[in-house]
């Protein structure tokens, strides 16, 4: 899909500096992939010590 951005000419060129990416389309289509994979793991975290899987500690270690 073709879309128009306006995006500073500077802050693409510090992340194909960063990235070593030295495609435009490339480089958005990770940062967005990033994105969304930092905001899933959040997400996730969320949830730490917050959720009862009623596991047997001591059965699983004696197996």
């Amino acid at each position: 899909m073709k879309t128009t951005l306006e995006i500073p000419e500077k802050l693409i060129h510090n992340a194909m500096n960063a990235t070593k990416i030295r495609s435009k389309s490339r480089l958005i289509t990770v940062a967005i992939k990033n994105l969304i994979k930092n905001t899933d793991i959040k997400q996730i975290k969320n949830y730490a010590g917050k959720l009862d899987l009623d596991i047997d500690i001591e059965a699983l270690r004696a197996r």
